[in-house]
């Protein structure tokens, strides 16, 4: 049944569930944004004031709001981690690629985010490790940047702007509409329970941190570090989380109180995640820092990141549809 709300999107979306891309073109059809995610209920036996609640948050994409966000405290943690909801039935995927990660370019898309594409950015978010600990491959503007690995937690972005996150080779694939895949070590979150892995007490296969104060090699990292991570809801949602004090355990928690069927770890230490909405005051107007917000205050990047040429990580945006075409 379609709400009232509906809008005509051009969109082929992939099956989450299955982790197969899925041919649902509607030609003109209208077609309802997604549900609006219900609220998360907190880990502890208390909450922090709106923990859990979602509250809308970038510029409307044909009159709806496209991305929730709220906050959680982790299990066995006292700081709250940002989570944001994304519908991807209203939203578009690029991966932009930097000078350092994954390094190889040029590239069509790289920082800074050019005013053509910021008429419709909605979001932007870290990507994942230099690709010499990635552990994993990329693939983006028709060519192979670093070999793409077999089991690899993988973020997969296809010709119509829908993304998947999976394990490559079974969860996703290559197919002839896969125009992006961004690889970062193993799944953190499996058939929507945290995996073995993410589990395991050996936390230093899951990225070297840096130590509470120093990023010194000859300082001990520490297990509750800055962390990022994303993953797919069964209908097709996406959820990026981010947060001070997290264990790999931990994040994977947060994907998995989210509703997450599949999730994967970004990049880590307090250097770089980075989850920025812009809300132009005009219609159609350009996103830029002024207009930004993060996901929550204590994160070092903003929404000025990826405005900057000089940025030399990978990185995703979200953009707005175009709404009301017949296809």
């Amino acid at each position: 049944m379609l709400l009232a709300s509906a809008v005509v999107v051009p969109v082929t979306w992939s099956n989450a569930a299955s982790g197969n891309e899925v041919a649902n073109q509607v030609k003109g059809r209208a077609i309802s944004p997604l549900p609006a995610p219900k609220a998360l209920k907190p880990f502890g036996s208390t909450a922090s004031a709106g923990e859990g609640s979602w509250h809308t948050v970038g510029r409307p994409v044909g009159g709806t709001r496209a991305i929730y966000e709220t906050t959680l405290v982790p299990p066995g943690g006292n700081q709250v981690a940002g989570v944001a909801w994304m519908d991807m039935r209203l939203l578009s995927a690029r991966l932009y690629s930097g000078s350092m990660s994954p390094g190889k370019g040029p590239y069509r898309f790289t920082a800074p985010v050019l005013p053509a594409y910021a008429r419709t950015l909605v979001a932007a978010f870290n990507g994942g490790f230099v690709m010499n600990v990635a552990h994993g491959g990329y693939y983006t503007e028709g060519r192979v940047v670093d070999p793409l690995r077999t089991g690899a937690a993988s973020f997969v972005i296809y010709a119509n702007g829908g993304v998947n996150v999976g394990a490559w080779g079974s969860d996703v694939s290559m197919t002839s509409r896969v125009v992006s895949v961004r690889q970062n070590l193993v799944p953190l979150v499996a058939d929507g329970r945290v995996t073995a892995a993410a589990s395991s007490a050996n936390w230093r296969t899951w990225g070297s941190t840096c130590g509470v104060y120093s990023c010194a090699k000859s300082v001990p990292g520490i297990e509750h570090q800055w962390r990022s991570g994303v993953g797919i809801t069964s209908n097709g949602a996406l959820v990026y989380v981010t947060g001070p004090a997290l264990s790999p355990f931990q994040l994977a928690e947060l994907l998995v109180r989210a509703r997450v069927l599949r999730g994967m770890e970004l990049d880590i230490n307090s250097s770089w995640p980075d989850f920025s909405t812009y809300d132009p005051p005009v219609a159609n107007g350009f996103a830029s820092s002024s207009n930004g917000s993060k996901l929550i205050p204590s994160t070092v990047l903003g929404p000025w990141t990826f405005f900057k040429a000089s940025w030399p990580r990978d990185f995703f945006t979200m953009s707005a549809r175009s709404l009301g075409r017949k296809t």
